[in-house]
């Protein structure tokens, strides 16, 4: 046996109950996750394990997937495929980590029609729940995951347009937006990851991918604005003249 070293030296190490404490865990469910393989041996001096950065990262990046509904073996399985490092963990958990920084809010129905503007209903509330706008919890309060998007439909409300329009155009507007993300993550996925696949994931190169990911999701959403003000532009244009009889083959030119 080689011969002993402080838990002292070197970066900073915790025993099994300060990892626990750490991470927002149990220490039983920090050993079962280590039974199960999800974080690696700890580093052992006499009988204690001792854990450093590496395993905090992948047990808070378990923590977290278990928290946005992902089953244990799902989570698993992710871990068990991924490049050891908490530098791979790291842009495995900018994947996962929603871009909105809002957290989602928890309201009962009279507050939702009450902010709304309207009589409370109890088929809107299932309406809103079957879109996926907000989840009815075990109390019976509403669980609003996305409160930008709610805040955004209540103000459109407000303005007048009708319940049934929003809830008719919901689905539509769901469906444009899951086209428009597929395009940039098969832009990201077919050039900087490729290349990065194919070098044969350098550790090296872990930091530049993070940046990427991290870059392109506010620039996409950038560009997407950009392009909906344009169209927009166009479409209320020529609406508005062919509401007033004017065929859109006389609109002036928008290219």
């Amino acid at each position: 046996m080689g011969a002993r070293t402080s838990p002292a030296e070197g970066p900073e190490e915790l025993t099994v109950d300060q990892l626990a404490a750490k991470v927002g865990m149990t220490v039983r469910n920090v050993r079962a996750y280590a039974g199960r393989g999800l974080i690696p041996p700890p580093r052992l001096v006499g009988r204690t394990g001792y854990y450093g950065a590496d395993h905090v990262a992948r047990l808070t990046l378990v923590r977290e997937l278990l928290g946005k509904g992902y089953t244990l073996a799902a989570v698993e399985r992710m871990l068990t495929e991924l490049p050891d490092g908490a530098l791979a963990l790291g842009v495995f958990e900018t994947l996962v980590t929603p871009w909105t920084p809002a957290e989602p809010e928890v309201i009962d129905e009279h507050q939702l029609a009450e902010r709304a503007g309207i009589p409370h209903d109890p088929a809107t509330i299932e309406k809103l729940i079957e879109l996926g706008i907000c989840e009815r919890l075990d109390d019976g309060k509403l669980r609003i995951p996305n409160p930008d998007l709610l805040r955004t439909g209540l103000e459109v409300i407000k303005l007048g347009v009708p319940l049934d329009a929003i809830f008719e155009m919901l689905p539509k507007l769901f469906h444009q937006a899951d086209e428009v993300a597929k395009i940039y993550v098969e832009l990201f996925r077919g050039t900087v990851w490729r290349r990065f696949a194919d070098a044969g994931l350098p550790a090296d190169g872990w930091p530049e991918v993070q940046r990427t990911l991290e870059n392109i999701i506010p620039l996409a959403g950038q560009a997407l604005v950009a392009a909906f003000r344009e169209a927009m532009g166009r479409e209320i244009e020529i609406a508005a003249y062919e509401e007033l009889g004017l065929p859109p083959d006389e609109l002036p030119s928008t290219g």
